[in-house]
C-alpha cells in the first residue's frame, strides 16, 4: 500500500500541476464565464471522467501504445484537434440569446459533460504523461503496481476536482456579471472561439 507520505507529496504535486495553465483549465475557465458556475462544474467533471480513462489506460498497459506508435498518437490528437475546431465553429456562430438559454436550461448539461471527456480522451499527452509519472510514487514492493497506479490516478483525479472546481466558480462569478451586456456577451463567445482554436492548433501541433 501508499504511504501517507508518499499520497501527501503526489497530492501536493498534482494540485501545483492542475494549476498550471493548458487546454482543461482554460476550458473550464471559458465555459464557466460563459455558461455559468453550474456549467464549468459540469465540464470539470467531463474532464476527470477522462482522467479516469487515462488512469485505466496507464494501470493496464494501454498508454504504452500511444507512446510507442506514431499513427496512433496523430490519428488521436488529430480528431481532438477538429472537436475543438467544431467547438470554435459553435462559438463563433453563437448569439446572446442563445447563451442565456445555455445558462436557463438543463439540457445542454449533457452536452458539456461530453465535452469534457472528448476534450480530455483526446489529448495523448495525458496518457503519456500519467505514464511518465504516475509509476514515479508507486513502488513493487508496496503492492500490486495495477491497484497502486488507480489509487495515485484518484488522488491526482480530485486534486484537479478542487482545481478545476475553483476555476469555475471564480469564473462564472466574472460571468455573471459580464453577461448582463449582450455586446460583451458576444465578445466573451468571440473570446472563446479563439481559444478553442489556439488549442486545437497546439494539439494538433504537438509531438510525442
Amino acid at each position: 500500500m501508499i504511504s501517507i507520505e508518499i499520497m501527501a507529496t503526489f497530492f501536493m504535486a498534482s494540485v501545483l500541476l492542475a494549476l498550471a495553465p493548458g487546454p482543461d483549465n482554460i476550458f473550464v475557465l471559458t465555459q464557466s464565464a460563459l455558461r455559468g458556475k453550474l456549467s464549468g462544474l459540469i465540464v470539470t467533471l467531463g474532464l476527470c471522467t477522462g482522467l479516469v480513462g487515462h488512469t485505466m489506460a496507464v494501470a493496464f498497459g494501454v498508454a504504452v501504445i500511444f507512446q510507442v506508435s506514431a499513427i496512433a498518437f496523430t490519428v488521436l490528437k488529430l480528431f481532438g484537434a477538429g472537436y475543438l475546431l467544431y467547438l470554435a465553429w459553435q462559438a463563433f456562430r453563437s448569439s446572446a440569446t442563445e447563451i442565456k438559454a445555455d445558462q436557463n436550461g438543463n439540457s445542454d448539461f449533457w452536452k458539456l459533460y461530453r465535452r469534457g471527456i472528448i476534450m480530455n480522451i483526446t489529448n495523448p499527452k495525458v496518457s503519456i504523461f500519467f505514464l511518465a509519472f504516475l509509476p514515479q510514487f508507486a513502488d513493487p514492493a508496496r503492492g500490486t503496481l495495477t491497484l497502486q497506479l488507480i489509487m495515485l490516478g484518484g488522488i491526482f483525479n480530485f486534486a484537479t476536482i478542487l482545481v478545476f472546481g475553483s476555476i469555475a466558480l471564480l469564473a462564472g462569478s466574472l460571468g455573471q456579471w459580464l453577461n448582463r451586456s449582450e455586446n460583451v456577451q458576444k465578445i466573451m463567445n468571440r473570446i472563446a472561439g479563439t481559444v478553442f482554436i489556439g488549442l486545437a492548433l497546439k494539439l494538433a501541433t504537438t509531438e510525442r
